[in-house]
Formats: C-alpha cells, structure tokens, sequence
C-alpha cells in the first residue's frame, strides 16, 4: 500500500511535466510596451468612473436638513499615473493626484429657509492603486482572476450659490465630508466590477481557434499563465495550424523552447519551425497543395521542350494522340518543412510533376512521373496584425522516377520548369495574381491573436 502510494504521488508530479509543451508563438510586451496599455487602460479607468452611481444622500444636524441627489460626474483630470509589471503574474496602476468634479441636485432645509439647485463640487487628491491578476482560463484564453483595489480622497470642495450662501458654506461641511465618503466608497467597486466581469466578458469573446482562409485554421490558446517580470510580460501560445476538414489531425511540436532575450522594443514576437510546419501541414492535409496546367495555359516553349524529350515516345503514338494538347499536374508529395537558421529561412518541398497528353473523347495519357526537389528562402515581416512570409526559389532539381538515364535527358528541362514555378507557384504562395490559373489559394498571411 506504501509503495502504491509512493508511486502514484510520483506520477502526480511528473504528469505536468509530460504535459507540458513548447510554444510555437511566444509574444513579449515590455515596460516601453506599457506606455500604450496604460493610455488604453486610463481610457477605460475614465469611462467606468464618469458612469460611476453614486447613491443619495441624507442628513440633518441641529435645525439643517439636507438631501442631495442625481450626483453626476461631469469631468475626470487623471493627472499623475504609472503602469508597471509585478512578478510574477501581476499589472499595478497607480494614480495620483488627480480630480473628479461632480454636480448634484441639492434640496436644503434651515429652520424656515428652503431652497433647492445644482451644486458644483469636486473631489482633489484623488488617488487609486489596482492590482491584476492575469491568468488563463480553462480553454487558453486570457483572463483577469482577481483585481484589487485601493482608493482615497484627499478632500471635497462645493461651491454654493443663492441668497443662503454663506450659510451653505458654513454648513457646507457636513456636504462634502458625506460626499466624500460616498464617492470614496465606489471608485473601488466600479472597477472591480469593469475589470472582473466586464473585461472578462469581452475577453470570452476572442477566439482561440479560428479560420484563416477556406482551408485552415489556427489554434491561439494560451498553454500557461502569463510571465510576468519587473521588465516584461511573456505569453505562450499554442500557435497551431488545422486544416478546417481534419481538425484533430495535427503534427506534434518538436521544436525548441522559444528563448526573447531582447528588452528595448514594445513587443517582440518569436515563432517556432512548428508554427510553420503546421500552416504547412494542414494545407497538405486540405488538398489544395496542387495544381493542374492545361492545353494552352502550358507556356508555349515549355512544351516544344517536352515534346522534344519525349520525341521518342511521341513517334510510337497514333498522330492524332501524339499532336493532342499537354497538361502539366504538380502535387506535392509531403507537407513543406521550415528551417530557421540564424542565416536565414528556407523551405524544403517535394513534389511530383506529371505529363500527359489530353487527346479528344479519350483520358489523358501519361507520358512521364517526375519527381522535384526545391529550397526556397523565406522572409518574413510583420504587416498591421497580419504575418506576412515572401517566398523565393533558390534551389531546383528534377528526376526521373524510372531511370537514371531519363533524369540525364530531363537536364534541358531544368531551366524552364524553373521558370515555370516562378511563374505559376510562386506568385501564389505570396498572395499575388499568377499568369496562369491554379486551384491553390493560400495568401501567405497569417494572423495575429488578440492579446488585449
């Protein structure tokens, strides 16, 4: 029973370890990133007090009797405030030395004197400390877990009008100091409430799995509990690609550990070989890694080579099949691999290229299988939300799958096949129009999640 217990305490502890996985998209917002969170974070601090309820109030001393309701917010001076990170999962916002100014609705009693108006006052000193808690939430998305909250008023001013003024401002005090405390009681409340519920509320709203294009999607969740230090705020996510018909059939995450050692910019965003590959494998997976090119959309030089290479096999065919137009099919054998280097970035596809003849009323006749190796250099840059990738063919080589002999009279091909893919593929592969139409439609972007 002992040694069971042991055991199983054992696997307790290592089963998060074996759980745990490497990011393939890791995103850093650093201290000098703050600087735009905290005006979007005043924004809506401003917002939630200017909407604040203020309850009424009522009071008598001696023969004064005072009742004041309808208190509105009319203006907020958020004067002084910083925005920083608290290890290990925390924001704090401090404001200081700011106003409030408010008008209220004021029905005053002194012994046979009554009189009702607006009052003007305004809170100074002002000053409000909260403190996040960000978390993830049991589907990968961002959420707040828990928010405090400190709040103080320094003090309240009102500025009375009408023929009882100077009595007003005599009795004023009893005003202001309930004032105080009521409005003192909740600017805490109302944050609470906008941060826990409110934003939360919006954040269950951001998808962590959603479509890219017709083919495939991604997964953005996040796989841990934001990493907060003193100079930045670290998120993993999972950043996988799906296609939309095979959702649960993914590749796993194989790559390294994802490493931001750079502190000087407002965010920095590192992705992993496994981000790409598995773009790459769910649009092998959706089918659309493939294209046809037929009769005359076959460049007309391309094809006097082809048929001079297969001359021999052309003289063996009937005329009518032999002068039939051509059609080129390229399917790629296997997904496309990333490989990111310091030197740079480069993509490893193969492929097969089948030609056939298309003779009238007959199916079409394969003349050859040839199988293509290529390397193309990838850049990549970020536009608006959108990952942009650039592709460009630096390496090419063409074979034969039934003899060396046939892949030695396939060398003139080289060239203009070369030229071919530059011509059909590539511009598809960037997001731009091709000379000759193809079935493939992938944009070369890739989105960015909606981390705020």
């Amino acid at each position: 029973m002992a040694t069971s217990t042991v055991l199983l305490s054992l696997f307790l502890v290592t089963l998060p370890l074996s759980l745990s996985q490497n990011p393939g998209c890791r995103i850093r917002i650093t201290s000098n990133g703050l600087q735009f969170v905290k005006q979007e974070g005043l924004k809506f601090v401003e917002e939630e007090l200017e909407n604040i309820t203020i309850p009424d109030l009522r009071g008598k001393e001696g023969s004064f009797s005072y009742e004041i309701n309808n208190v509105r917010v009319t203006h907020l001076q958020l004067t002084q405030s910083e925005l920083w990170f608290q290890p290990h999962k925390q924001l704090v916002l401090n404001i200081n030395n700011s106003s409030i100014s408010l008008n209220f609705q004021r029905k005053l009693l002194y012994w046979l004197f009554y009189d009702a108006g607006m009052i003007n006052a305004s809170a100074e000193g002002v000053h409000i400390k909260t403190k996040i808690d960000l978390a993830r939430d049991s589907l990968g998305r961002l959420r707040i877990s828990n928010m405090s909250c400190d709040a103080s008023i320094s003090r309240m001013q009102a500025g009375f009008s009408g023929t009882l003024k100077r009595v007003y401002e005599f009795l004023g005090t009893f005003i202001t100091t309930g004032m105080r405390f009521l409005l003192n009681q909740q600017i805490c409340p109302a944050l609470k409430h906008a941060g826990i519920v409110l934003l939360n509320s919006l954040l269950n709203t951001v998808p962590v799995r959603n479509p890219v294009d017709d083919y495939i999607g991604i997964d953005y969740s996040l796989l841990s509990d934001p990493d907060v230090s003193e100079d930045s705020l670290d998120m993993n996510f999972k950043g996988m690609f799906y296609s939309l018909s095979a959702e649960n059939d993914t590749i796993p995450n194989l790559s390294p550990a994802l490493n931001i050692k750079e502190q000087e910019r407002m965010v920095y965003i590192a992705l992993s070989e496994y981000f790409f590959d598995s773009a790459m494998h769910a649009y092998f997976r959706s089918g659309v890694l493939s294209l046809e090119i037929a009769k005359e959309k076959v460049p007309k030089d391309l094809e006097v080579i082809l048929r001079t290479s297969y001359f021999g096999t052309l003289m063996l065919l009937d005329p009518s099949v032999a002068e039939s137009p051509m059609k080129l099919e390229l399917r790629v054998l296997a997904a496309p691999r990333f490989t990111i280097k310091p030197s740079g970035t480069s993509v490893s596809v193969n492929a097969v290229l089948n030609v056939y003849l298309m003779p009238d009323d007959q199916p079409p006749l394969q003349l050859s299988s040839l199988t293509m190796e290529s390397r193309l250099s990838a850049k990549v840059h970020l536009k608006k939300k959108s990952l942009q990738v650039h592709l460009d063919l630096k390496r090419f080589r063409i074979f034969s799958n039934k003899s060396a002999l046939e892949s030695l009279a396939l060398i003139p091909l080289q060239s203009p096949l070369k030229t071919l893919l530059q011509m059909t593929i590539m511009p598809v592969l960037n997001g731009k129009p091709s000379v000759i139409c193809v079935t493939w439609a992938p944009s070369g972007d890739f989105p960015f999640p909606n981390v705020f």
